[in-house]
């Protein structure tokens, strides 16, 4: 990478990380600490209150990303992470459930990552493309790993009130790394002719490799999501207490990482991006057989190895989808592309909430494993017959 492309990337890597690193820390606790407000004694509620953030990333990621195309990333990231702050604050209030799902509901309408992912498409070459990718999907991984062992001690120090406060606080954070460190923005994506909003959405919504990407970015966040109404209680049951399922979580994905670095960036600059693309995803699928293999007798080793495989697989997936949308997207209409790519993201997380939720009061955990695996076979024959991208200098 050229310098300029390492800053880019470091520093919009660092303003998922933020960002993310609030929504996380809220993970792990938020069933446990709902469950205290009334109505919480509803799986189904919880899962809502959980999901709703994403349901609101969904309706704004487009404009959002529409947006960016016309006047400019920076204004579009800042806006974003003041209304995710202002959410935030609403949730630390709230008195509750319903608060908690206003507060989760204004935390989503700070939807930014298409227009922070096409910024970092403007300031990198299509070469070195899925390298600034993997250390955005690096860092939202390695902060999901933290999240998960932090939170237990922070909820127990400061309670959700103060978790949310921390999340607005991380989210001022961001706003200042957008000022003062990210780079300029280019000015290449303003200078193309404009057609109409509905002419460039149909344009996107036409480019069938753009399809197959939204349609596999909604399903990968709807297991990831889903998964984790369970995960944490069978590592319980496994006899790991809460406050240390950090112990399984952060070597899991730091030995993911190792795997990426060692085989995604390798393989995809001899031609293999396909193989390995698809590869994640069956790996995936196999992680929640070996989840409703093992729900009835979790064993801590037997977990961690699932979990490990679970990251390499979605780090990988994290780390080339966007890179492919990016480069699949005519430069003048990332913003839009991504703002779809991101739209169906977002509605991943809403539907893998509620209806991770709902398996799981209905149908338990086996139901639930059952469903992220047919869920993830179905990804895999959709996404059989995509072609990646020649890359440009």
């Amino acid at each position: 990478m050229a310098p300029l492309e390492r800053r880019a990337s470091l520093s919009l890597a660092a303003i998922f990380a933020l960002r993310m690193l609030g929504l996380f820390l809220v993970l792990p606790v938020f069933a446990l600490e709902a469950a205290k407000f009334p109505g919480g004694d509803d799986p189904a509620r919880v899962g809502l209150a959980m999901g709703v953030y994403g349901l609101t990333q969904g309706l704004l990621q487009l404009p959002f990303g529409m947006a960016s195309d016309r006047f400019g990333r920076k204004k579009v990231i800042v806006l974003g992470l003041l209304l995710f702050a202002l959410g935030s604050l609403v949730a630390a209030l709230a008195d509750s459930l319903n608060g908690l799902v206003l507060g989760r509901s204004l935390q989503g309408a700070g939807a930014i990552s298409a227009a922070v992912t096409a910024l970092l498409a403007d300031q990198t070459r299509d070469a070195v493309r899925t390298k600034a990718m993997a250390l955005v999907g690096a860092s939202i991984a390695l902060v999901f790993a933290v999240s998960l062992g932090l939170a237990p001690w922070l909820v127990a120090q400061i309670g959700l009130a103060g978790l949310f406060g921390l999340t607005g606080c991380l989210a001022l954070a961001g706003v200042a790394v957008v000022l003062w460190v990210v780079p300029p923005e280019p000015l290449q994506h303003t200078n193309q002719p404009r057609g109409r909003f509905t002419e460039e959405l149909r344009a996107v919504l036409a480019h069938a490799g753009l399809l197959r990407l939204n349609f596999g970015v909604f399903v990968l966040h709807a297991v990831q999501l889903a998964m984790w109404m369970a995960v944490p209680a069978l590592l319980v049951q496994a006899g790991l207490a809460k406050a240390q399922h950090w112990w399984v979580y952060l070597p899991a994905v730091l030995a993911s990482f190792v795997v990426m670095g060692g085989g995604l960036l390798p393989l995809e600059r001899r031609g293999y991006l396909r193989a390995v693309f698809l590869t994640a995803i069956g790996l995936i699928a196999l992680v929640q057989i070996g989840l409703l293999l093992v729900v009835q007798a979790p064993q801590i080793s037997s977990l961690a190895t699932l979990l490990f495989l679970f990251f390499c697989g979605f780090n990988v997936l994290e780390a080339s989808q966007p890179s492919l949308a990016s480069r699949l997207a005519p430069a003048h209409l990332r913003g839009t592309a991504l703002g779809v790519y991101n739209t169906l993201q977002s509605l991943g997380f809403f539907v893998g909430g509620l209806a991770g939720g709902t398996l799981l009061k209905h149908a338990g955990p086996q139901g639930l494993f059952a469903a992220c695996g047919l869920a993830m076979l179905v990804w895999w024959l959709v996404a059989w017959p995509m072609q990646a991208p020649r890359k440009t200098a």
